[in-house]
């Protein structure tokens, strides 16, 4: 006699306390019909960025296709061979040098306006997560650093930069007094809210255009801010997922590069492994000396090497270990299951950075792997390095992979259809 089917919204209930149990194979319905739709696990995005780019010749396969020769760093990946792409000549094809951080993910050129005000477009994990946000507890997560994650009127979203708060939010209960504060916090900070944006409305009629421009770029972010506080009013009273990993208590230092990334990959794993959020974006790297055995430059002083020999080879033992790192993390979601398949098949991973030749500040030929997601993947898909493919024209496909029928983003002319 088949065992009796548990629902996916269990909880084991003690003292007042719920904690809620991961995907287990008795939540999978036993009619056909139903089963079929629980193994079609809902697609995840992963965006991983980080700021000093990486060393074309040890990146880049010097053969396309399938039967590609691997560089050295893709040596460190080869685990994973048929379930990712390298893209060589992509760019967003514009100059801003490190200023190009804020487009990497918005595919506009990033112009400052007005002093310190940035003309921008929307990034695409916000693009995606104003679709499947309110699915899950997180809309998105913005990890790590980085000025990349920007809503759709241009505004920056700031990053999450202490791995141990992230865990907290994610994970650790709190006490029953702790959550009725939060929710009276919801509750009062909607109360606010309304009164701020009857204020707004006030003020339109007594300023100048200019000013309700700015007027009406800041009401947008509060509307923004309701719709998130209606959708914590709902988490706040949903039992936090319980994960078998040790509650992070310090955040590693500048110097530890390779600690510090490891555990955002882990919180990132995590947290869609728990189905805490369906967008994530990532942005790692430091400008100091890692701590890495014959490493005794800062990242910054050896990604701008100038050809040096001594300093190509200091840099490629830093960035060799970060795309060892990046394998682990591709790992741990292929190990991961859920409903017949692994994490890493429902997840497009995408790996970049804003600089191609960080040496040189150029923006051109970028370094882009793109992973799991259950794409078509076709080893290394090389594009003209002289005159490249918008790098927005993979963020349609990407768009569509997460079943966002959208015709174009940033400042795509196409679509990558290779993959």
């Amino acid at each position: 006699m088949p065992a009796p089917r548990l629902d996916r919204r269990t909880f084991l209930r003690s003292s007042g306390i719920a904690i809620g149990l991961p995907f287990l194979e008795a939540m999978i319905p036993a009619s056909a019909n139903e089963a079929k739709k629980a193994l079609k696990a809902a697609p995840r995005m992963v965006l991983v960025g980080q700021p000093l780019g990486m060393y074309g010749p040890n990146f880049f396969p010097e053969k396309p296709g399938k039967d590609y020769l691997p560089s050295r760093y893709l040596k460190n990946l080869q685990a994973h061979r048929d379930q990712f792409t390298v893209f060589s000549g992509m760019s967003h094809r514009y100059a801003a040098g490190h200023f190009a951080e804020v487009g990497i993910f918005t595919g506009v050129a990033p112009e400052r306006i007005r002093d310190k005000d940035i003309k921008n477009g929307i990034s695409l994990d916000q693009e995606v997560a104003s679709h499947l946000g309110n699915q899950t507890r997180f809309p998105s997560l913005i990890l790590g650093g980085g000025d990349v994650a920007w809503n759709r009127r241009g505004v920056r979203i700031p990053s999450e930069q202490r791995a141990t708060n992230v865990f907290k939010r994610l994970f650790i209960a709190g006490t029953p007094e702790e959550e009725a504060r939060e929710l009276q916090r919801v509750k009062d900070g909607q109360s606010i809210l309304d009164d701020v944006g009857s204020q707004i409305k006030a003020l339109n009629r007594r300023v100048s255009s200019t000013d309700r421009d700015r007027l009406d770029l800041f009401l947008s972010s509060v509307r923004e801010a309701e719709q998130t506080l209606q959708q914590d009013e709902h988490w706040s009273t949903t039992p936090k997922p319980h994960v078998d990993f040790a509650t992070p208590t310090t955040e590693p230092s500048g110097p530890q590069l390779l600690e510090r990334s490891r555990l955002w990959y882990d919180i990132v794993h995590l947290s869609l492994q728990t189905d805490s959020t369906r967008v994530v974006s990532l942005w790692i790297g430091s400008q100091e000396r890692p701590e890495i055995t014959g490493v005794n430059l800062g990242h910054h002083d050896a990604s701008h090497h100038g050809q040096d020999p001594a300093k190509l080879e200091q840099l490629a033992l830093i960035e060799e270990a970060e795309i060892k790192l990046f394998g682990e993390f591709l790992e741990k979601m292929k190990q991961s299951q859920e409903g017949g398949q692994s994490l890493l098949d429902h997840t497009a991973v995408l790996y970049t950075s804003n600089l191609g030749n960080s040496s040189s500040h150029d923006n051109n030929n970028l370094p882009i792997l793109l992973a799991g997601g259950g794409f078509k993947h076709q080893g290394h898909l090389a594009h003209d390095t002289k005159n490249n493919t918008l790098l927005s024209n993979l963020y349609v496909r990407m768009l569509h992979h997460m079943g966002i029928e959208a015709p174009t983003f940033g400042a795509s002319n196409g679509v990558v259809s290779e993959v």
